[in-house]
């Protein structure tokens, strides 16, 4: 994330913003059809049946409790392919992707929606006419972004989150008490930046800082007690604070909040290791405010697998874009207690010896061999997915398992 941000849009050039309701009862009718028929599963609604666990000769495969899509992702799903029929001349843009899964981003590109920039804005944006509509993606996306779009006279379709918008709310609150928003996240990432436009305030006054880590929170925490070199520690943020930030200056008084789907457990501790540092220098913790920001689903998601692993598993795969945040987090609480594999899809599973997986370490796509599917012994597989993997995708890698195990497809359907 840069920390300079584009120049608004003066007031005299903007146009009118035009929202259209997407969501008609007659549309949706058919986008539900749509929908269902390209991610629906029946192998996985079987599974859930069946308490999440389907055995089959010396294979058992066990499903979490919660996985794959949530309402949040659902529903930007629903608003995009309900764009396309209720402007089905009209070009149709995106910010980025609808959400980070390959899957459903090329489903959209197979309906004429365009991808556009969205690190920054590009000359790509000064294009736009009033006939085009813009889909902004489930993430939210930068103030800047909405200005210029809505600048350019186009239809805008928001499929922002819920539940990011209630970090927005968070923060802007934040700002207005002249608090700095300390923002657990990825720099980078989209719903980040967006998040951090919003700490500016409507007056651009506003203040934040990122930070990714546990390292990250205790050298910000040693800077609250004592102080620091500050240069060093503008050098260390580089990228992922505001405007004329100081830490000397804006770490008085501070707000936590966060990407909504960071690892529940790590901005828990973020918070308490704030807070303590706040009143290690004040003696209280008036100096000090935080707002519980983790979305509900990607709560759920790390709590079933939290339950799914106290059972005993020979092996994880946990199945998502490689660019999902919520995702990873699910790969790094499994790699902490077995072996554990990041997929995109079944196409990774390439052999009974060899899978192809990202490695969260290494930050790139490697392959391993692992004797665990071409074992003649009984195991059991464990899987599980993000909150932006369709059903589907997951079906399809029940079935590589078992077919691996040289169980044929229609022996599970009909199990």
């Amino acid at each position: 994330m840069s920390s300079t941000s584009p120049a608004p849009v003066p007031p005299e050039k903007k146009k009118k913003k035009k929202r259209v309701n997407v969501r008609t009862p007659e549309v949706m009718e058919r986008v539900q059809a749509e929908v269902e028929d390209h991610y629906r599963s029946s192998i996985v609604e079987k599974l859930r049946a069946r308490a999440g666990s389907i055995t089959i000769g010396n294979t058992t495969l066990r499903l979490a409790k919660q996985f794959g899509f949530c309402y949040g992702v659902e529903r930007a799903i629903d608003l995009a392919y309900a764009s396309r029929r209720v402007f089905p001349e009209n070009r149709i843009f995106l910010i980025g992707e609808i959400i980070h899964n390959q899957e459903v981003n090329r489903q959209l590109e197979e309906m004429g929606i365009v991808s556009l920039p969205w690190q920054e804005i590009s000359e790509e944006y000064d294009n736009l006419g009033e006939d085009d509509v813009v889909i902004v993606p489930a993430f939210g996306a930068p103030i800047a972004f909405l200005d210029k779009i809505e600048a350019q006279g186009c239809t805008m379709v928001d499929t922002t989150c819920g539940d990011v918008m209630k970090v927005w709310r968070r923060v802007k609150t934040y700002s207005k008490s002249g608090v700095t928003s300390i923002i657990h996240g990825k720099a980078g990432h989209e719903e980040t930046r967006a998040t951090a436009s919003r700490a500016l305030g409507d007056d651009k006054k506003g203040h934040y800082l990122v930070v990714l880590t546990l390292a990250d929170a205790d050298y910000v925490c040693d800077y609250i007690r004592k102080g620091g070199d500050r240069d060093e520690f503008l050098k260390r943020f580089e990228g992922g604070y505001s405007d004329e930030f100081d830490p000397d200056l804006h770490l008085a008084q501070i707000g936590v909040a966060n990407q909504t789907t960071m690892l529940k457990s790590e901005t828990e501790e973020i918070q308490k290791r704030m807070c303590d540092a706040v009143i290690t220098r004040d003696g209280n913790d008036e100096g000090y405010q935080m707002f519980d920001t983790i979305c509900g689903a990607t709560q759920e998601r790390q709590d079933a697998l939290f339950e799914m692993l106290e059972k005993p598993m020979d092996m994880l795969l946990v199945v998502g874009g490689y660019n999902s945040s919520n995702t990873a987090h699910l790969v790094e609480i499994g790699e902490k207690e077995l072996p554990t594999f990041f997929i995109r899809s079944s196409e990774c599973l390439k052999s009974l010896e060899d899978i192809v997986h990202f490695d969260l370490h290494k930050k790139e796509e490697i392959s391993s061999y692992s004797e665990i599917l071409s074992s003649d012994k009984p195991i059991t597989i464990g899987v599980t997915a993000g909150a932006s993997c369709p059903n589907n995708l997951i079906e399809n890698t029940v079935l590589k398992v078992f077919e691996f195990r040289g169980i044929d497809a229609a022996v599970v359907e009909s199990s």
